[in-house]
């Protein structure tokens, strides 16, 4: 079944009261079924996830397989995650695109192709891209002279230019950021938001004159990211270091913030803050001369976000009812619903949700209210919490006659009722318990899936728990490859998530748990999306 979301204006559906045809469609969607899921998240987590992101209004399937079309429920979070324009709880903040311009990070555009020579002169980069890499060939009829890739990253569409505009001190640093999307032709288990063949970013690209500079600038990011995941979409995420093993293909070091989903055991990689290092700067010629007139190589950082905290936020938060959207990123923070009875006065009740939704928005609240008539309460109710909406305001002939409303909160489902005086102090609290319940109950939840271990046989017992895996570890890159082909099997190899930049200390004679070699630090494990 699907669904449509509509909302007609109040008068509007008051002239709808008097068509037949009105009537007619009233008889046949109130003998819908209540709307509901077909599976449960603890059951069958995928097919559950399917569902709540269809049957949630996020995305709708395409005709080319991996690839999706995101619905404007999704999209409105995305735009809050770019502009960070939050009015929720009477917090205005322009977060991400405001932050990286005090920074004096400035956004740009770069084309969508990059020419087959551009993308082969860094063999180490395009070696870790290349079977994603998709392909121009033809234009109508014709067949290209040269086959032109879609960026799958950036790096090699914009450093040629870095090589032209840098030339001495003065042009550096040089700071830039684009909103864009690019395309990996995933070939496995295709996942909506996690895994799919196109998807939105922003990516950053930035020279500098020292790697000190560009050092400071790779943790300025991952904490903005961070803020991101935990302060906005109440998903707890550790900061950490990729391994050599993991880290960005051609890069000096990564840095990430790496979530985790219990119900499935697997972790997934939020965003990533790289330092490039030179090996790009060498490769493309990005040379600026020093103020002693020395001829010298840029160091550059690359870092970027994807809609696929869209996905893992849907992962984390969501139940057996559908989405669970935490206040600071839902576009919709309180859905108003009149409840009629037969012998009701329709008109003063949708009077009254009218001036609801006009106080909640004037004190910065986004609020609509469902006029709808044809369809039952029940449907709208499990609509709305189909759609992950935090609040759910109903207003009926008893809540008139003591002047007060119903409040449903979406995460817990518990319902209160609130004196219409006081209704714009208790919704803001109620959002804002709302935005930190979410986020301690996630974190309480993964928290309780790291499991801390010493040997092999503990990692692997660990594994089959789907736990996410605390160890000791030498640090080295044939180990964990080692890890990876031992581990190999019918629910994915398990392999290095990150480092914690939070390092707790190393007992002496700690052994690595793989290796038994000595220990150099503590690593997070674990089998991936």
């Amino acid at each position: 079944m699907k669904f449509r979301l509509c909302s007609p204006s109040y008068m509007a559906c008051k002239d709808a009261d008097s068509s037949v045809a009105a009537e007619g469609r009233k008889e046949e969607v109130e003998n819908e079924s209540i709307v509901s899921l077909s599976f449960r998240k603890d059951e069958n987590f995928g097919e559950w996830y399917s569902e709540v992101v269809v049957n949630g209004e996020m995305i709708e399937y395409y005709d080319i397989a991996g690839c999706y079309v995101m619905r404007p429920w999704a999209i409105s979070i995305w735009e809050t995650m770019k502009s960070f324009l939050v009015i929720a709880l009477l917090i205005s903040k322009d977060f991400f695109d405001a932050e990286i311009k005090k920074m004096k990070i400035k956004n740009c555009y770069f084309p969508l192709f990059v020419s087959a020579s551009d993308l082969q002169k860094e063999k180490d980069h395009i070696e870790g891209f290349a079977p994603e890499v998709a392909w121009v060939t033809r234009s109508g009829e014709s067949e290209l002279k040269l086959p032109i890739a879609i960026r799958p990253t950036s790096e090699t569409v914009m450093y040629p230019y870095f090589s032209k505009w840098i030339r001495g001190h003065r042009d550096l640093p040089l700071r830039l950021n684009q909103w864009c999307n690019v395309v990996r032709w995933e070939f496995s288990n295709p996942t909506p938001f996690i895994r799919s063949r196109e998807f939105l970013w922003q990516e950053g690209h930035t020279a500098f004159a020292t790697k000190e500079e560009a050092d400071t600038e790779v943790l300025d990011i991952l904490e903005l990211y961070r803020r991101i995941y935990e302060e906005f979409l109440a998903v707890p995420v550790i900061k950490g270091k990729k391994s050599e093993h993991e880290k960005f293909a051609g890069g000096l070091y990564t840095t990430t913030v790496e979530a985790f989903v219990p119900n499935t055991g697997c972790g997934v990689q939020g965003a990533t803050s790289n330092c490039l290092g030179q090996n790009f700067s060498r490769m493309f010629e990005i040379n600026f001369e020093n103020e002693k007139g020395e001829n010298v190589t840029v160091w550059q950082n690359s870092w970027a976000y994807t809609t696929r905290m869209l996905g893992l936020m849907v992962m984390v938060h969501g139940d057996d009812k559908g989405l669970v959207l935490p206040p600071k990123v839902a576009s919709l923070q309180a859905i108003v619903i009149p409840v009629s009875y037969q012998d009701a006065n329709t008109d003063i009740i949708f009077d009254a949700c009218a001036t609801t939704v006009k106080l909640l928005n004037e004190a910065g609240i986004h609020a609509d209210a469902d006029f709808r008539d044809n369809y039952s309460n029940g449907w709208k109710n499990s609509h709305w919490e189909m759609k992950g909406v935090p609040l759910r305001i109903e207003i009926g002939p008893e809540d008139l006659a003591n002047n007060r409303v119903a409040v449903i909160r979406r995460d817990s489902l518990a319902k209160i009722d609130i004196p219409m005086a006081d209704l714009v102090e208790k919704v803001k609290n109620m959002l804002h318990c709302i935005q930190q319940n979410l986020f301690d109950v996630a974190k309480q939840k993964r928290d309780s899936c790291i499991q801390v271990i010493h040997t092999w046989e503990e990692f692997v017992e660990a594994l089959t728990k789907k736990k996410m895996v605390f160890a000791p570890w030498c640090d080295e890159e044939a180990v964990e490859k080692d890890v990876i082909t031992r581990t190999n099997g019918s629910m994915g190899a398990a392999k290095s998530l990150c480092s914690p930049l939070d390092q707790p200390p190393i007992p002496k004679g700690t052994l690595c748990f793989a290796s038994g070699k000595p220990a150099k630090k503590w690593t997070y494990w674990g089998r991936t999306y």
